[in-house]
C-alpha cells in the first residue's frame, strides 16, 4: 500500500486532513482535481491498496476487513480528521470498521440522491462484486428516506478488463454504451467511481449519478 499527501510527499498528514482510501491509483488525480476546482485548501492524504479489491473480488468483503482497519487506524494516526473509501466493493467494510475518525462511503450520497429521483433504480458496474453492495446500499437509503424503491442491475461486460488494461477511454465509451441501453429508470448509478467519465459521454434523458464529486463534498463537510 502507498501512501501520498496532496503534495506529494510521504509526510505525516496535517490537522484537518481528509484521508481517502483507494483500491486503485486512477483516482488520485480524479479527486486531487475535483478538490482544486470546489474544495480550495482541503487537505487530502491518498491511501492506495490495489490488493483489497482483488482478493474482495475474490473472498467476499469481509475477508478484507482486518486490512481495511489497518488503513484507517494509519489514517487517523497520522492525523486524518476523516477517511473517504472510495471503493464501492469494500465501502461497507470501512464504514463497520469502528475507526477512531469518522468513515464515510464516497456512494452514498449517490444512492441517496438516487432514490430522491424516483423508485426506479439501475446499477451500473464492471465489477461483479460492487453490484451486491451498491443495490444493499441503494435499499437503506430508500429506507432512511422512507420511499419505495426497485433495483435492477447491468454487469458492464469487458468494461473492466479495459479499465486494467489502462484503456480507460474505451472503458468509459463502454460504460457510456450500457447506460444508453437502459431504459424505463428514474436513475441509472455508476456504481464505481472509475466509471465516473462516462457520465459526459451518455445521451440518455435519464439521469446519471457517478460518486467523486458528491463523495468528496461529504467528506470536505467531515472534516470541517
Amino acid at each position: 500500500m502507498t501512501g501520498v499527501s496532496d503534495d506529494g510527499a510521504s509526510v505525516k498528514s496535517r490537522p484537518g486532513t481528509l484521508a481517502l482510501l483507494h483500491t486503485s491509483p486512477a483516482h488520485v488525480p480524479v479527486f486531487d482535481a475535483l478538490r482544486d476546482e470546489a474544495h480550495e485548501g482541503l487537505r487530502l492524504r491518498h491511501f492506495v491498496d490495489e490488493g483489497l479489491l482483488a482478493r474482495a473480488r475474490i473472498e467476499g468483503p469481509d475477508a478484507v476487513a482486518e486490512e481495511v482497519r489497518a488503513v484507517l487506524d494509519r489514517a487517523a494516526a497520522e492525523g486524518a480528521r476523516a477517511v473517504l473509501c472510495t471503493c464501492s466493493t469494500i465501502g461497507d467494510v470501512a464504514e463497520r470498521a469502528g475507526a477512531a475518525v469518522p468513515v464515510l462511503r464516497s456512494d452514498r450520497p449517490m444512492a441517496a440522491a438516487a432514490v430522491a429521483a424516483g423508485p426506479r433504480v439501475v446499477v451500473l458496474a464492471t465489477v461483479e462484486s460492487t453490484l451486491e453492495p451498491t443495490v444493499a446500499l441503494v435499499e437503506e437509503e430508500a429506507r432512511r428516506a422512507g420511499r419505495p424503491v426497485e433495483v435492477r442491475t447491468v454487469l458492464v461486460e469487458g468494461a473492466w478488463t479495459l479499465f486494467e488494461a489502462g484503456d480507460t477511454d474505451g472503458c468509459a465509451r463502454a460504460v457510456a454504451a450500457a447506460t444508453d441501453a437502459v431504459t424505463d429508470a428514474d436513475a441509472i448509478v455508476l456504481a464505481q467511481g472509475s466509471m465516473a467519465p462516462a457520465q459526459h459521454l451518455t445521451t440518455t434523458s435519464i439521469p446519471v449519478l457517478s460518486s467523486p464529486r458528491r463523495g468528496l463534498a461529504a467528506g470536505a463537510d467531515a472534516v470541517q
